[in-house]
């Protein structure tokens, strides 16, 4: 006889139930020390509030990029006319992949690897999510390290970099220095060095004015002090003793912060997450009553908009950039953070929320920064398209040289380092909390008893792994990391993992289960989803890739270019990230017996019907104990051909689970009971010989 899963029967119905068993089903019957009596999921506990999650949400998606890298493309982008394709690439591509995941996550209980259960054949991308953000950790706490450092350098009285000290060269300047320019001597028009204008008393002509090449006192701070930076990758130097504690202090306020996963974290980001803003609003509101400051907002955002930029590609490729990396889609961590949720938890506002939330930050930290940078245009007599700047140069660089100028300037500065500080830790807590969920996820008994000694050893090894990057050519490497792996990799995981879930296990599926979770939407909600996910984002990322792969340029940091060994070194790390995807999919077809599309198992026999692909099983499966009897269950999810063992049958269902009892019909199948399975897909098999449970397994069989 031939079933078909697709027909809404009365057994379906009752798979979409909820479990209201009330006595808990474990193999251990321990419970994680670091969750509580309150927590749906028993192994791996849950937030402890909704505040929790949604502020470590915000986070992790609100970090650096959103005050040293957002400003400035807009300004370079068209000003106010920049964020029309920006709302509109949060709309499109943004928006949709982070709903996606933090859907993807909450529904399996489960991190960036193991969620991929759905789709082993696609295990290999949550592996290279979790390398990829494994390799970030690694520089980006390098960069909290410099935030610490300068804001241990603001508890002076002078800031060092406030002036040409003694450590500055020849070069050093806190004004632009006139080098030569035409004037008129006797009736002609004549060119000297300034030196001579000056010794007859002559007055430069308006626009023939050349200046020298000199560097703010700011900049040979941060090369000649702050890094003491190399000439080149070639020359590692030795390590900046400071540099290495401050990156030693940065990863024990890491570790501080996650000793109890998500229940020390949680409360943790109530403070680094909110201060942000209150520095923020601080620095807007002093930056505001400074002169000049009008002149950077109208760079930034107001009439000096240029809307006819919107006609040059490059435009909307920074907006899709720009909103793909500021919401930290494909990193996992959106995955493993929304893992810890209860099963009904609105995770549809929540995506709308963090979003909203992110871009808005950025905006508002735009008018904080250009407000300033306006005054120290002003001040150094400069137009503001010479002050500037984006990323390192701007954090370290032209902020502290605009804060040095400010009354008070060792507040100001010690407000803003220690602003970068916060907004670094919260993006760097969750990506820790990725990598410390997939261990979970692979060892729950491990991580179950010795979770502290987990955490402090993951932040020890990345700590030691850092130290290249506190040497004297460190900043070369932190660059190159950020220019390899924080580009392609992402992009290509993000690539498939839209593919997978919407074409091969499929989009209406996980609408389904979405459904499972936030409640029956009608078609016209899901309209948009719909297009986004089917049609619109996957095209909008394989653009963004390919573009990325045509206008690949070697790394450079300045003007220093990068060694061939170095460039090859940056793709060796790449190549590292990504090729777990190939490799893991051709184990997962080797393992498989039979072609492609057929999925067999001699012993125990398994009839399928209506297979989709490389084993993913929407079906009823048949499993026969003995040549008389014979065990039937409904399946909506996959069938991992390895986990049928013994006597017994494990379905991986992606479904509610149910408390009653299904009666032997006239098949002749047996009856069964299956025991409650906690909102975090847990599912137990019980006979007389055996108890066994298993995480995103739904479905407890006694057989």
């Amino acid at each position: 006889m031939v079933f078909n899963p697709l027909v809404s029967s009365p057994l379906r119905r009752l798979l979409r139930q909820e479990c209201s068993v009330e006595q808990d089903f474990n193999l251990t019957n321990e419970k994680d020390a670091h969750s509580s009596d309150s927590d749906e999921n028993a192994e791996r506990g849950n937030w402890s509030s909704k505040g929790d999650y949604l502020l470590s949400m915000v986070g992790y998606a609100v970090g650096l990029g959103n005050v040293w890298r957002f400003p400035y493309l807009t300004y370079q982008n068209g000003g106010g006319a920049f964020l029309i394709p920006y709302t509109l690439m949060l709309a499109l591509a943004g928006l949709p992949l982070f709903f996606m995941e933090c859907s993807l996550g909450q529904f399996a209980s489960l991190g960036p690897v193991s969620v991929w259960r759905i789709l082993p054949l696609f295990q290999g991308v949550g592996i290279t999510m979790v390398i990829i953000s494994a390799f970030v950790t690694i520089y980006y706490n390098v960069i909290i390290a410099y935030a610490l450092y300068y804001l241990f350098a603001s508890f002076q009285k002078v800031l060092p970099w406030s002036d040409c000290f003694s450590w500055a060269d020849e070069f050093c300047s806190k004004t632009r220095i006139v080098n030569d320019c035409n004037a008129t001597l006797g009736g002609e028009i004549i060119r000297a060095n300034f030196s001579v204008i000056t010794s007859h008393n002559l007055t430069c002509i308006n626009g023939t004015i050349n200046y020298k090449p000199v560097q703010f006192p700011s900049e040979q701070y941060w090369n000649k002090v702050a890094l003491q930076r190399s000439s080149g990758l070639d020359e590692t130097g030795r390590i900046v003793w400071y540099l290495a504690l401050c990156l030693l202090l940065s990863w024990i306020i890491v570790a501080a912060a996650l000793f109890k996963g998500i229940k020390s974290s949680g409360k943790v980001v109530y403070f680094t997450a909110l201060f942000p803003y209150v520095i923020l609003l601080i620095l807007l509101v002093r930056g505001a009553t400074l002169e000049g400051a009008l002149d950077g907002i109208e760079y930034y955002i107001g009439r000096q908009s240029n809307i006819t930029k919107l006609m040059e590609a490059e435009v909307w490729k920074d907006a899709a950039t720009q909103i793909f990396y500021s919401l930290s889609v494909a990193w996992g961590g959106l995955v493993a953070l929304s893992s810890y949720n209860k099963f009904h938890n609105n995770c549809y506002s929540d995506a709308i929320l963090v979003c909203v939330t992110n871009c808005v930050t950025s905006v508002f930290a735009g008018f904080a920064i250009f407000s300033i940078l306006g005054h120290m245009a002003f001040v150094s007599e400069r137009p503001v398209s010479e002050v500037v700047d984006s990323g390192f140069d701007l954090a370290f660089v032209a902020y502290p040289e605009a804060l040095s100028k400010l009354p008070v300037s060792p507040l100001w500065s010690f407000l803003f380092f220690f602003m970068l500080l916060l907004l670094g830790l919260d993006s760097q807590f969750a990506s820790i909390e990725t990598l410390t969920t997939t261990i979970q996820d692979i060892s729950p008994k491990v991580m179950k008893k010795l979770r502290v000694p987990v955490t402090l050893g993951l932040c020890a090894v990345l700590f030691l792994l850092g130290l290249i990057c506190v040497t004297q050519a460190g900043i070369y490497w932190v660059n190159l990391i950020d220019h390899f792996c924080a580009g392609w990799g992402i992009l290509i995981s993000a690539v498939l993992e839209i593919i997978g879930i919407v074409y091969i296990y499929g989009g209406n599926r996980f609408i389904e289960d979405i459904e499972m979770m936030i409640g029956k939407k009608s078609c016209l909600f899901w309209m948009w989803w719909r297009v986004c996910w089917f049609f619109v984002t996957p095209a909008l990322l394989m653009a963004i890739l390919i573009w990325s792969l045509i206008t690949f340029s070697r790394p450079t940091y300045g003007s220093v270019s990068y060694p061939n060994w170095g460039t090859a070194v940056g793709w060796c790390m790449i190549i590292f990230c990504v090729i777990w995807i190939p490799i893991v999919a051709i184990v997962k077809i080797l393992k498989a017996e039979g072609s492609l599309v057929e999925v067999r198992e001699k012993k125990p026999t398994l009839i399928t019907s209506n297979l989709n692909f490389f084993g993913i099983i929407r079906t009823i499966c048949a499993f026969f104990s003995d040549t008389s009897t014979t065990l039937t269950c409904f399946s909506t999810g996959f069938l991992d051909q390895n986990i049928i063992s013994g006597s017994y049958i494990k379905v991986a269902s992606i479904l509610p689970c149910f408390d009653e009892k299904i009666k032997s019909n006239s098949l002749g199948v047996h009856t069964y009971t299956p025991f409650k399975r906690d909102f975090f897909h847990q599912f137990c098999c019980y006979s007389s010989s055996f108890k066994f449970c298993e995480e995103f397994l739904l479905l407890s069989i006694p057989i």
